[in-house]
């Protein structure tokens, strides 16, 4: 039972299952259309009878730890990577490269990890991008060590360029954990508790942005970059060897799918456009990533403005805090009746922090804007899971997934790339010349990140807009009515259901 799975088993076909069931996305009628809803778990992989909800929660804490200690490492040194590109070249160019590349290929890649976590056990992919991951880590490592500082630094050669894109490529490749993690919640818990699961792991993230934007400031003001990246690697190694230690019986095998090859972009579109409306569900999450990007070209070099870097990683993580408190109410309380609803409330209230917190040059200010910014965050990224997992079957989630990172993750690089040369060369000049900052200060009042602050405003503004039509359209009714009909057919399941025997 409690066996190590090989690593990346083949996955198994329609003829594996013994069912007879069709595979194709598209042949099972999405729920809401003929009053059955798709069976979400293939019994011949998942058979949750083999232990209790309790034995099953307790695994999928130790899964989410171990995810949370990885994503911990691979944000770590990502932050660390843009404290110092920033504090060497004081170019905010460089940054919003830095986490446009990031997210780009995040939305590049996305897609394969969906296909690989659909045709393979969850488990067996863990451990495959952990210890990519890792690899990835020690070579960059190998590179500081062996490469001139000032070439590593000088945006002009391939050096820097090389260097960045190692260590994001082994943050990204990590990212194909969190969507195996999303499927997890589906196979160990239990469906009326995925809300509160998914909160869970809201928490772990707030945590990772507590511990990452502390230790990443401290590593580059106290130790610098190299150390920084030994401690990172030493961490994916830990990491990694905790994944070899856990299992997950319940699942078999995997699902049968018709998933294949490395980038199923044909299987994921139709995994979406099977379930009426999960597209557009897709398109309402990529509101938050929309200012999402604004703040990851220009958020750090705000608070570098503000504080000393040690600070700014204090004063950040203070903030972050917010997530955990946003993740601990979530797994409380849920997320109501509507994920979605809950959802578009929460980016709108996001759009009006996004245009406020930066109105003046006030250290609390901006600290207790991301406080508030972070508990609400949690919200938006529950709410898109806790649907895909309650309407979408298990044998697609990892594509449906994928594709959601992908397509959300596609609109932070578009607005990094685009907004981080607009402030350099324009907004933050115009905001810091007599003329500018006499026009600006009537509504963003003085100082010297004025241009930043201006684009924060206008951000939260499209933002606030954006979410209040979604509330007027027909595919707002439709998801939730999807939604709220596969809810109460699991509610009657389980009201009819015998108690497990454990």
């Amino acid at each position: 039972m409690n066996e190590q799975e090989p690593a990346l088993p083949r996955a198994a076909t329609a003829s594996d299952s013994g069912t007879g069931r069709p595979t194709d996305p598209t042949s099972p009628s999405p729920p809401g259309e003929d009053g059955e809803a798709a069976d979400l778990v293939d019994p011949d992989a998942v058979d949750t009878s083999l232990r209790t909800p309790a034995q099953r929660s307790r695994t999928f804490a130790g899964i989410l730890g171990n995810t949370a200690l990885a994503n911990i490492t691979t944000s770590y040194l990502w932050f660390s990577l843009t404290f110092w590109v920033y504090l060497e070249t004081r170019n905010v160019i460089a940054t919003g490269v830095i986490g446009g590349a990031y997210m780009l290929l995040i939305a590049l890649s996305s897609i394969s990890f969906g296909t690989f976590v659909d045709r393979y056990r969850k488990l067996a992919v863990m451990r495959f991008a952990g210890g990519f991951t890792l690899g990835m880590f020690a070579l960059s490592g190998v590179m500081f060590l062996l490469t001139p500082t000032a070439s590593l630094l000088d945006l002009t050669q391939p050096w820097f360029w090389v260097f960045t894109l190692v260590i994001l490529i082994g943050g990204v490749v990590e990212n194909m954990r969190n969507i195996a993690l999303s499927t997890t919640v589906t196979i160990l818990i239990e469906p009326d508790r995925r809300a509160n699961a998914n909160g869970l792991v809201g928490m772990v993230q707030g945590l990772m942005f507590i511990v990452t934007s502390v230790l990443s400031g401290l590593s580059i003001g106290l130790m610098g970059m190299g150390w920084t990246i030994v401690v990172a690697v030493v961490l994916s190694a830990l990491a990694f060897a905790h994944l070899l230690t856990l299992s997950i019986p319940e699942e078999v095998r995997p699902a049968a799918t018709d998933a294949h090859g490395g980038f199923d972009l044909r299987g994921s579109y139709a995994a979406v456009l099977a379930v009426s409306g999960l597209f557009a569900l897709i398109l309402f999450s990529t509101f938050n990533n929309f200012i999402g990007g604004v703040y990851m070209a220009l958020m750090d070099p705000y608070g570098l403005e503000l504080f000393p870097v040690e600070l700014w990683g204090a004063f950040f993580a203070l903030g972050a805090t917010g997530f955990i408190v946003g993740g601990a109410l979530i797994g409380k309380f849920g997320l109501g009746s509507n994920p979605l609803r809950t959802m578009l409330i929460a980016v709108i209230a996001m759009g009006v922090l996004g245009a406020v917190f930066t109105l003046r040059e006030w250290a609390w200010l901006y600290v207790a804007g991301i406080w508030l910014y972070m508990c609400l965050f949690p919200f938006v990224e529950a709410a898109e899971q806790t649907i895909i997992q309650r309407v979408v079957p298990l044998q697609r989630q990892g594509r449906v997934f994928g594709f959601a990172m992908a397509f959300e993750s596609a609109a932070a690089p578009i607005t990094a790339f685009l907004i981080a040369p607009i402030a350099q060369f324009w907004i933050i000049p115009y905001a810091r010349s007599e003329e500018g900052a006499a026009q600006l200060a009537p509504l963003l009042g003085e100082g010297t990140s004025r241009g930043i602050a201006l684009v924060f405003l206008v951000a939260g503004i499209i933002m606030i807009v954006a979410a209040l039509l979604a509330f007027l359209t027909p595919v707002y009714r439709r998801v939730s009515a999807s939604y709220a009909q596969v809810a109460a057919e699991d509610a009657e399941k389980s009201a009819t259901a015998p108690s497990h025997p454990g």
